[in-house]
């Protein structure tokens, strides 16, 4: 009775199927049909039993569709294909689904926004450099990363004075000034002496004599105490201002009136000789 009751079903099914105008409505109910009676065991053989033959196929389940292609990284090559699969989002990649970085920088191109920057310079996370002490020289090439605000610099970001410090041994300026007869530094010394600290700190290994010199107004033991204190006054300026330079690397020592390097009978010879000297000594 069951089974007779089953025939009977699929063919009344089928006749409606058949006498159905062919409307969305009909393929609607045409698969749904075909699902109801593809998917219970007993239904196949009915439907293989009573169907006509040119509607047997639709006794046999649907194919299932193929699987949707995957690419994990989004980067628009598939997995499989792709050959670099962890690549960051937002990277441009080659057909093989790999990144590049034009500017070696080490952030992709696509992520890049500075997409030119010279190999060696630091970037952030946008591949962007930066220059700390803003003297033009990128931070990574600049061999000098602290140079003061408006110290003129060379190509590897050194005060373009370094070099021939280091070559000759001897810095000489008359532009450190003080109080008369005191060891008072004036206000306008500081740019000078900030302009031989940015010197003295790229070269910390060395040890650098700061020598105090005057002219011959007055008496020699004066001025040789003046000159002493004169460059003890240099000495205890830089190193409160420039922590980079060692104190046991720096020392300072008065030589009055002792070396001039022009006439003391002239008010041009005396300035000249009213200097302070910083010697490499070893």
């Amino acid at each position: 009775m069951r089974t007779f009751s089953a025939i009977l079903l699929v063919v009344v099914m089928v006749v409606a199927m058949a006498a159905a105008p062919a409307t969305a409505g009909y393929k609607d109910q045409w698969a749904k049909f075909r699902t109801t009676i593809t998917d219970r065991p007993d239904s196949k053989i009915v439907c293989f039993t009573v169907m006509p033959w040119p509607w047997k196929c639709a006794c046999a389940p649907a194919p299932p569709p193929p699987p949707a292609p995957v690419d994990s990284d989004g980067d628009g090559v598939v997995d499989g294909i792709d050959q670099c699969p962890g690549t960051p989002r937002g990277a441009t990649v080659d057909a093989r689904g790999c990144p590049s970085d034009s500017d070696g920088d080490g952030v992709f191109n696509g992520i890049d926004q500075c997409p030119d920057t010279p190999r060696g310079a630091t970037v952030d996370a946008r591949g962007c450099p930066s220059d700390s002490d803003g003297d033009g020289v990128l931070d990574g090439i600049d061999k000098c990363p602290n140079t003061p605000a408006g110290t003129k610099v060379d190509e590897t970001g050194c005060p373009v004075e370094v070099k021939k410090f280091v070559d000759t041994g001897l810095i000489t300026t008359t532009a450190i000034l003080f109080d008369l007869d005191k060891a008072t530094l004036k206000p306008e010394s500081k740019t000078e002496l900030d302009r031989l600290g940015a010197i003295l700190i790229q070269v910390p290994e060395l040890v650098v004599e700061i020598g105090g010199h005057t002219d011959a107004t007055g008496t020699d033991a004066y001025n040789v105490k003046l000159s002493d204190a004169r460059a003890k006054a240099v000495h205890d300026y830089l190193e409160a201002n420039f922590p980079q330079i060692a104190g046991d690397n720096l020392v300072s020592k008065g030589y009055g009136e002792s070396t001039p390097v022009a006439s003391n009978k002239t008010k041009e010879g005396r300035a000249q000789n009213r200097r302070v000297e910083f010697k490499i000594v070893k």
